[in-house]
């Protein structure tokens, strides 16, 4: 019966360390990050707003943007525990999908975009920057899921 009792009470003990490691695998709220984000979210949504005139008017402000953007991302990768948060900075300022630097990619390219895909767009990319911020304030597994969730669908 002791044995019995000492086993249950290792697996517990056991049980508790894995669960507290895991819980501590996801880096802590971090104000810098969630200021900067909030942020470049704002300027972001500033930009968007100019797809309508021509990109070379905007050129110069759009990479004054994205060196603040790389700056960021810079900081997320080298901050420990925070895959999640550096995967969603990478999804956002890939060119090839359809978030914030596949927008920037189009309107270069198309030299200016029509107010209907400028709205389309703007939602989609305030939308996933909302969800990163969300995480950074509450890290909590619904916001972890969610960004999961939009990481995963767009591989």
């Amino acid at each position: 019966m002791k044995t019995i009792r000492k086993n249950m009470m290792l697996f517990f003990f056991l049980s508790f360390a894995a669960v507290s490691c895991e819980s501590t695998r996801t880096a802590v709220f971090d104000q810098y990050s969630y200021q900067k984000t909030t942020e470049l979210k704002v300027e972001a949504s500033k930009l968007m707003d100019k797809a309508t005139t021509p990109y070379a008017k905007n050129q110069q402000e759009t990479e004054a943007f994205f060196l603040q953007v790389e700056k960021l991302i810079e900081y997320e990768k080298n901050k420990p525990d925070n895959e999640i948060t550096f995967a969603m900075w990478k999804l956002l300022t890939d060119e090839e999908k359809n978030l914030l630097s596949g927008f920037f990619k189009r309107w270069k390219e198309k030299e200016s975009l029509s107010p209907v895909f400028l709205q389309e767009s703007k939602k989609q990319v305030m939308e996933a920057i909302d969800m990163l911020i969300q995480y950074e304030i509450k890290k909590d597994k619904t916001s972890k899921d969610g960004l999961l969730g939009l990481i995963n669908s767009n591989k």
